[in-house]
């Protein structure tokens, strides 16, 4: 064998050591830039600007949004994504409230509950970490829950009025869960049983308000909530609100129950809707807006007595604040909702929808009218018995 062979040999075998490397590296890189995403690509991905896409008739479409990113790409439908996919969706859909926490209102030193005390020293406890540790996904969604007295043994960690809080680091949000309600017991028992541990993995600070109508007048949905925040900050400077429709389960605890940037529309996929978004514009079932959105919107309308349109109506507010809507992926904000009865639509909602602009600043906060005629603390939750006024001319 000449000296050649072994020569050819070597440089052969350098040849492919080097070629493993340029490919373990190029691997290297493809995950380093796959962490690496800055908050404005986030909202690209994840949120939707409702004031480019205002005028573009995408109500009427059959799949509702189609075109706006990941989070309706087919290939990240709930029934064939993978493990990994989720859990890639799972940091993405994290990050956007990681990236803005030192733009958001927080404070370290926040009071917490401990036993009954008031613990402000921040050396004693650290801050509570950008993702919460003990999250788990997907969850399973019980409709016949225990008796509510079972419940109320079963949360120990929760306090009187509904409150929760870790013990164990100092919260970063304080938030408000303001749920509208009139008969519907059974719903409210089944949420309560479901939400409290999903709120208490999400090291929050927490506190639910259930507010129930007097009376037989027609429901007013978005009039509660306007007094459901008032009352809220009676007891708290709370620095986010979310808005509960009763009969909405979450089905995933990463579907974090706090207030970005922008506001948020949180049941993105319902059940009843196969999991689809019904249209590009809407905000109803549950959503998120922190306290300075909701005051500079002016809140919701007053005037919709009555099913519908009054959430439409807060996404045409929205906008016109130069606000926009966002939204986690599909996936992550599922909601089971509970059978009940359709309620009696509103006549006039689509003519006060139309006319709504005129009165974004006179007609919401602004001229809110109620009478708190009770309020009580039980385990699980704030309960406020409030009457409505009519309000006074919004023209």
């Amino acid at each position: 064998m000449s000296v050649a062979a072994p020569v050819a040999l070597w440089h052969r075998a350098h040849l492919y050591k080097a070629l493993a490397c340029v490919v373990l590296a190029l691997i290297a890189l493809q995950y380093l830039l796959s962490g690496v995403l800055d908050s404005r690509s986030i909202e690209t991905m994840f949120t939707i600007n409702a004031s480019r896409y205002a005028e573009h008739p995408y109500r009427g479409h059959p799949r509702g949004l189609i075109i706006y990113g990941l989070a309706t790409a087919p290939t990240y439908s709930a029934e064939n994504v993978s493990n990994s996919t989720k859990t890639t969706m799972q940091s993405a859909a994290l990050l956007e409230d990681i990236t803005n926490v030192s733009r958001s209102e927080t404070t370290p030193t926040r009071s917490i509950i401990s036993n009954g005390a008031n613990v402000t020293d921040s050396s004693v406890l650290p801050e509570c970490p950008l993702i919460p540790p003990n999250l788990v996904g997907p969850l399973e969604v019980l409709l016949n829950p225990p008796e509510l007295s079972v419940i109320e043994k079963t949360f120990t960690e929760v306090k009187s009025g509904g409150r929760g809080c870790p013990l164990d680091c100092i919260p970063r949000y304080r938030v408000a869960i303001i749920i509208p309600f009139r008969d519907r017991a059974q719903h409210l028992q089944t949420l309560l049983y479901h939400i409290h541990p999903i709120l208490l993995r999400q090291q929050i600070d927490y506190q639910i308000f259930v507010v129930e109508q007097e009376g037989n007048s027609k429901f007013n949905r978005a009039m509660l909530m306007n007094v459901g925040y008032v009352e809220a900050l009676k007891e708290r400077d709370f620095d986010c609100f979310i808005f509960h429709d009763v009969d909405l389960l979450p089905q995933d605890d990463r579907n974090l129950y706090t207030c970005p940037e922008q506001p948020r529309h949180m049941s993105v996929a319902v059940d009843k809707f196969n999991y689809k978004l019904p249209y590009a514009d809407l905000f109803g079932g549950v959503s998120a807006m922190t306290k300075a959105q909701f005051r500079d919107v002016n809140g919701f309308s007053n005037l919709f007595w009555g099913w519908g349109a009054e959430d439409d109506d807060m996404a045409n507010r929205i906008k016109a604040k130069g606000f926009h809507i966002s939204r986690y992926p599909f996936p992550i904000a599922r909601y089971k909702m509970l059978s009940h009865e359709k309620e009696k639509a509103n006549p006039k909602r689509y003519e006060y929808l139309k006319s709504g602009k005129k009165r974004f600043a006179t007609d919401g906060l602004s001229n809110l009218r109620y009478e708190l005629v009770d309020k009580k603390k039980p385990k699980l939750y704030t309960w406020l018995l409030v009457k409505l006024s009519p309000p006074q001319s919004a023209s």
